[in-house]
């Protein structure tokens, strides 16, 4: 008879994500996840010493998955940051039990919006906003994070509501608040400029 096949801490993490995906962050527990991994449920309180600690690392791990997702470009729409927030919102809508795991649960805590929206999760996309928007590194942030506050509120809508996803509205919502930011911008660069 072949040896049992150890159960690691990745298959673990692994199995309480697929949980979050397909069933909700809420069932997340023992019982669940050894089901998921066909084992008995010591050897996942074995490699951790509460269920809120499974519930840590898939949240970790959805974050990773989530930065990858949106920022995996592929041109389909005409502006990089235009894919980018669709994509947030398509993750909403494809994924809604991700979604709702990763942005309505507290596992954000402790990280103010600034530090989570220009630290690892997106610092990669200003170089790409400063090219195309013309613009240096601050009214890059600035630009990045008035979208996708918008951006946010249309994807947590889409993920909690029986709503028609409706492409073109999310695509004309995103370039106006685009647009409209870009503009607001210029406008206060000019007025610093005629200040000095």
């Amino acid at each position: 008879m072949p040896a049992k096949a150890k159960v690691t801490k990745e298959m673990i993490i692994d199995a309480a994500f697929d949980i979050a995906k397909e069933m909700g962050a809420e069932n997340i527990n023992a019982r669940t996840v050894s089901q998921k991994l066909s084992c008995s449920t010591q050897p996942v309180l074995y490699h951790f010493k509460r269920i809120e600690d499974v519930r840590i690392a898939a949240h970790k791990k959805a974050s990773e998955f989530h930065i990858n997702y949106v920022t995996n470009i592929s041109g389909k729409y005409e502006r990089p940051m235009l894919e980018v927030g669709m994509r947030h919102i398509q993750l909403a809508v494809e994924e809604k039990n991700l979604f709702r795991f990763l942005f309505h649960s507290n596992y954000y805590t402790g990280v103010s919006l600034s530090d989570w929206l220009t630290g690892e999760n997106f610092g990669s996309l200003f170089p790409i906003l400063e090219k195309q928007a013309n613009v240096d590194k601050r009214q890059a942030y600035s630009i990045f994070s008035q979208i996708f506050l918008v951006t946010h509120g249309i994807a947590s809508l889409l993920a909690n509501n029986a709503m028609v996803y409706d492409e073109a509205y999310c695509i004309k919502t995103l370039s106006n608040a685009y647009f409209g930011t870009m503009y607001l911008i210029k406008e206060e660069a000019r007025n610093e400029n005629e200040q000095k």
